[in-house]
């Protein structure tokens, strides 16, 4: 026998593992925002994140494919965001990264004190939950900290169009994003061809407040900056 080539990785050479990637097929994932907070999804001070919650579907989704939350039923499963995933990162990079200062959560406005940048990097790969949405106040919720580092993941978006009180009607071609519970990923190439066509048809960026803030809290409009959609 030969000498193994380099290039070959279990008898398929890489060039055909790259192309491979390249023409993976777009993944769609829908799924029910029963809590639109501002904290998960997370639409402000430039990208939107989902660094906290939804552990299976950060798991599992890749840059290039698309995230959809739907309303529940009560309110008709109307689109609360939608996202492309343009990176995903660990925790710790989200930290560190002077990109995401901005979404640590810190006291002073409701857009301020939604920040998702929760997890502090600590020794042995520890991290700390500081005070934030999912905290007991200064102290840790130890629940909530074990489901968000389940999976220590965090997607960032700059390609997204976020609803949140002005939440959108779901088309009827797109019908079948409706999810009971968990989430939905596996469509016909018709509904991702309707999906592409309905979001190239949507300006990116923050429409409206968080569904659950108050009326007067305009607090989203700053943090929300250049992606602010004028209304």
């Amino acid at each position: 026998m030969g000498t193994p080539d380099p290039w070959e990785v279990k008898g398929a050479p890489i060039a055909r593992l790259l192309n491979a990637w390249k023409e993976r097929k777009m993944k769609l994932y829908s799924y029910i925002v029963a809590h639109d907070t501002g904290f998960s999804p997370n639409p402000f001070f430039g990208y939107c994140t989902l660094a906290c919650c939804k552990p299976i579907i950060r798991r599992m989704a890749n840059p290039g494919d698309w995230i959809v939350g739907l309303s529940p039923k009560a309110d008709q499963n109307r689109i609360v965001y939608f996202m492309q995933v343009d990176e995903a990162i660990g925790f710790g990079e989200y930290w560190e990264d002077e990109r995401f200062a901005q979404k640590k959560p810190k006291k002073g406005t409701r857009a301020l004190e939604s920040g998702d940048n929760a997890y502090e990097p600590g020794p042995c790969k520890s991290f700390r939950q500081i005070r934030s949405m999912h905290s007991d106040g200064e102290n840790e919720n130890a629940k909530k900290k074990a489901r968000d580092l389940s999976i220590k993941r965090v997607l960032i978006s700059e390609r997204f169009a976020y609803f949140g009180s002005a939440r959108m009607d779901l088309p009827v071609e797109l019908q079948p994003l409706i999810v009971a519970r968990g989430y939905r990923c596996n469509f016909s190439n018709e509904v991702l061809t309707a999906f592409r066509s309905f979001t190239s048809t949507i300006p990116f960026g923050v429409y409206a407040k968080p569904k659950q803030w108050k009326d007067n809290d305009d607090s989203w409009r700053d943090a929300a900056g250049e992606r602010l959609i004028a209304n």
